[in-house]
């Protein structure tokens, strides 16, 4: 006599989940921010509301995960290091600049930061789970410069992780003007004057 197979919960669960993180980041892209609902989410999922709302708390943790899915993980993110400061930090802002033109990634991004205003729960697990592992690993490149000879050894590495990432950041969130490679490698250049070593 055959037995039949029961359902495995857990994967019927991460069945659900991956289709809630997606339908969240198809529907912000769609409706944009102000009009996403997790009611709508849930339509689009195939959930009810309370399977989104027993794993977020709201709208704005959800993008987050879903973000966080879509950026994949942060640990392949650490910065190339070939000796060459300069060539390496143009390589991951030429690469952030590609990504903060991907619409794919763009929506969700302003999304998120127009949450993270808001809502300082989210911040902070922003903060811990995004940025600041981000920021250490550019600040480890940065230590290695030093190490080098490359950076002034009293340079402060958060301050020039801002000088060299803040200005991308700004220029994207504030449409101050167009967002290329080329001025990626200007933002670069013109931060590793003020922050190499000064001559004797």
């Amino acid at each position: 006599m055959s037995t039949k197979a029961l359902p495995d919960p857990s994967r019927r669960s991460e069945t659900a989940r991956r289709a809630i993180l997606t339908a969240a980041l198809d529907l912000v892209a769609e409706v944009g921010y102000a009009k996403l609902s997790i009611e709508g989410i849930a339509k689009a999922a195939g959930v009810g509301k309370q399977t989104i709302y027993r794993w977020w708390p709201s709208k704005g943790v959800l993008l987050f995960d879903a973000f966080l899915g879509l950026a994949g993980d942060g640990d392949a993110a650490a910065l190339s290091d070939t000796g060459d400061l300069a060539a390496d930090l143009k390589l991951v802002l030429r690469a952030t600049v590609e990504e903060l033109n991907d619409p794919r990634f763009d929506l969700p991004m302003r999304a998120l930061h127009t949450e993270i205003v808001h809502d300082p729960a989210l911040a902070a697990d922003y903060a811990k789970r995004l940025d600041e592992p981000m920021r250490e690993l550019k600040k480890d490149r940065l230590r290695a410069a030093q190490r080098a000879g490359q950076l002034a050894e009293d340079v402060d590495l958060d301050v020039a992780v801002d000088l060299l990432f803040g200005p991308i950041l700004n220029r994207w969130l504030q449409r101050t003007g167009p967002l290329t490679p080329e001025y990626a490698e200007r933002v670069v250049d013109t931060a590793l004057r003020g922050l190499r070593p000064r001559e004797p």
